[in-house]
């Protein structure tokens, strides 16, 4: 047997395998950019905004999450929702707080949250369901982040830094 015989057998065997390999094997990405005039029923004005980093892993069965934002006073919590992007739905997972991590105060800049996400976390209508079905969700444009505020004080949603209902949202694509 010739020494480019030899070369292209297993050039040609290496090919092949990695032809085999599913074209969705690498992790889906999808994100959202929150804002004050994404807020339903009505727009909030606010300068607070953020951005959701959302990454599923190869197996479908996590998805990793980052959560950033900027200008926001008082965070008290985040969350994922079930809903088109002209309607408020359920609650399905929340983001923030977690794991021990308490609502912010003041001005905040920056990670709010960062973690995983798997099928034990989902909630509401997610209940008992897989990272699958909300993927699904999302890919179908039926899902939005959002992150609420509170200063602690009454009457509730006083202005920015008081929005107890959310602040700021992202339809997540």
């Amino acid at each position: 047997m010739s020494t480019n015989r030899r070369i292209w057998i297993p050039l040609t065997a290496a090919a092949l395998l990695l032809a085999a390999i599913p074209a969705g094997a690498e992790d889906a990405k999808f994100g959202a950019k929150l804002t004050g005039a994404a807020h339903l029923p009505e727009p909030i004005d606010t300068r607070a905004k953020g951005e959701l980093e959302l990454v599923v892993s190869a197996d479908g069965k996590r998805i990793s999450y980052e959560l950033t934002v900027a200008d926001i006073r008082n965070p008290a919590a985040a969350d994922l929702h079930l809903g088109r992007e002209n309607a408020n739905g359920p609650l399905v997972a929340k983001l923030f707080p977690t794991n021990g991590a308490a609502p912010k105060r003041g001005e905040f800049n920056g990670v709010l949250v960062q973690g995983t996400l798997d099928a034990a976390d989902l909630v509401g209508p997610l209940n008992g369901a897989t990272i699958e079905d909300l993927v699904l969700e999302i890919r179908d444009g039926n899902a939005y982040v959002n992150v609420h505020t509170n200063d602690g004080e009454d009457p509730p949603d006083s202005g920015p830094g008081d929005y107890r209902l959310g602040e700021i949202r992202g339809q997540i694509r």
